[in-house]
């Protein structure tokens, strides 16, 4: 089994210190869960915290947002209750600032994903894009950090 240990985030001083804030993580499983990390870690900007798998079989893998939070995924076919979700699912991810967000979709525009809501700003006050990873799940790109959150 390999294991990946915890690295560094490039940028450690945007990262979310907010307990409540790393307290959901969404799971996805993928068919080619290794090209998931992949896309998540070079194109959206996920740290790497833990892989643990064979081969390309990954049996559970973490990877945190730098701004709080992160997702869990594996391979499909674990039998596990989310295989039925196989490379389907949609997740927000909140940025800091409509840089970021413009540097992001500079980003997925550049990758294998495709963008399915361009970048726009919102009447609700997020300025952000959605895309669709090479695998299918949706992500979502904003600075809204929800209802009575300031950005952090």
């Amino acid at each position: 089994m390999t294991t990946t240990s915890a690295k560094t985030s490039a940028n450690p001083e945007t990262k979310n210190t907010d307990n409540r804030a790393s307290r959901v993580w969404p799971c996805l499983a993928y068919t080619d869960a290794r090209a998931a990390i992949r896309f998540l870690v070079e194109t959206l900007g996920f740290t790497e915290s833990a892989v643990y798998g064979d081969g390309d079989r990954v049996d559970h893998a973490e990877l945190t947002w730098p701004y709080g939070g992160g997702v869990m995924l594996g391979s499909a076919g674990r039998d596990t209750p989310i295989d039925q979700h196989t490379d389907n699912g949609s997740v927000y991810l909140v940025v800091p600032d409509d840089a970021t967000a413009d540097a992001l979709y500079d980003k997925v525009r550049e990758s294998d994903a495709t963008v399915t809501v361009e970048l726009r700003d919102e009447d609700y006050g997020s300025h952000g894009f959605t895309c669709r990873d090479p695998h299918g799940v949706y992500w979502s790109i904003g600075t809204y950090p929800g209802q009575g959150r300031s950005g952090e």
